[in-house]
């Protein structure tokens, strides 16, 4: 080897270096926007919205009420709606308290035992007053509360799901 050949390969090594640098960050700025755009949809949390679930005008007060209502999740990609259940109690200052309709122990769906005036879970014996506070049975802990607004005689649910089992709640 000669002394002129030397610096001509090691400046050809070093734009050979150069050129695959510029291109390897090219091709990193355009592919992370791209995976966080095609990733990016199925981590985020489903995205709820307020849902009008009918007027308060036909509630009783203290007299718990099952009601139904079409709910439109966002999750990832997909919108979906899907009918809901909640119980709607009418308190004597007018405002109104939903609870899940779902079981904090094990996730069944419980009843009104209007005789005894209580929540009754048939699948393992729980049982909760009016407020959602167990009274019985091996729920860890009270019936959960979701957060609801009235407007012009209207109620509004904003539906969470919780974890069973635990002795605080934890949304999903």
């Amino acid at each position: 080897m000669t002394r002129t050949e030397r610096p001509s390969e090691t400046r050809r090594t070093f734009f050979a270096w150069m050129i695959g640098l510029a291109a390897s960050v090219v091709g990193l700025g355009l592919a992370i926007p791209l995976a966080g755009y095609v990733i990016g949809p199925a981590l985020k949390r489903r995205d709820t919205s307020w849902a009008a679930v009918g007027p308060t005008g036909s509630l009783r007060t203290g007299e718990p009420e099952e009601l139904e209502y079409a709910s439109t999740v966002k999750d990832g990609w997909r919108t979906v709606t899907a009918k809901k259940g909640i119980w709607a109690i009418k308190q004597p200052a007018g405002e109104v308290v939903v609870l899940s309709p779902i079981c904090p122990h094990l996730g069944c769906g419980f009843r009104w035992a209007a005789g005894d005036h209580t929540f009754k879970c048939p699948c393992h014996g729980s049982v909760f007053d009016v407020t959602g506070k167990v009274l019985a049975g091996p729920a860890p802990r009270s019936l959960d509360v979701l957060p609801s607004k009235v407007e012009q005689g209207n109620l509004l649910v904003l539906y969470k799901e919780f974890k069973s089992g635990l002795d605080h709640p934890v949304e999903l």
